[in-house]
């Protein structure tokens, strides 16, 4: 497929903002549409590109509402906005991040999100899936060539800079990662 669908990543801050109702009175929507431009193609498809005075990647975190109801990441599922898919089964959809924090980085989301917003929303129910992601993402590092490994991140909440409520993880490898992480 052409285009990208990345719109969340991991923040390297070490700040410790709180969150601010206040500030939060744009939709999640909102926010995460703020991420993306939508430019005319000649073709039918949907191209996007980073906009270079977006929100911060926090900012959005600490906007974003957390719900159930449906993301960016639906639409990703869905068909509706393209993505560089790199592996899809019935169950786990993965993508490129459209704004890469390491040479490789990839989302992988369920398929079908059942109250799992964040990793904090776990429930027993949750296991086979939660398990699932974890090694659909050892295998589609092993499809990525990351042989010397790779890191594994799931933001959960306002102060874990999670700004779509849809559990995904993230996948970066083709560098050294640093630690602390952020």
């Amino acid at each position: 497929m052409t285009g990208s669908g990345r719109v969340d990543r991991a923040s390297t801050s070490g700040d410790t903002t709180t969150r601010n109702p206040s500030t939060c009175s744009s939709s999640r929507f909102d926010v995460l549409i703020s991420h993306l431009s939508f430019s005319p193609s000649p073709s039918p498809r949907l191209h996007l590109h980073r906009q270079p005075s977006m929100a911060s990647e926090k900012e959005a975190a600490l906007a974003a509402v957390p719900s159930d109801s449906p993301t960016i990441f639906d639409k990703i599922i869905n068909k509706e906005i393209p993505s560089k898919v790199v592996y899809e089964d019935d169950k786990v959809l993965a993508f490129r991040d459209i704004a890469p924090q390491a040479p490789t980085h990839i989302l992988l989301i369920p398929k079908v999100k059942d109250g799992l917003t964040g990793l904090s929303k776990a429930e027993e129910r949750h296991c086979e899936i939660l398990g699932y992601l974890l090694y659909t993402a050892k295998q589609v590092a092993k499809q990525e060539g990351l042989e010397e490994g790779y890191r594994i991140v799931i933001n959960d909440g306002p102060n874990g800079c999670q700004s779509v409520y849809h559990l995904h993880i993230h996948l970066l490898g083709g560098r050294q990662m640093n630690w602390p992480p952020g």
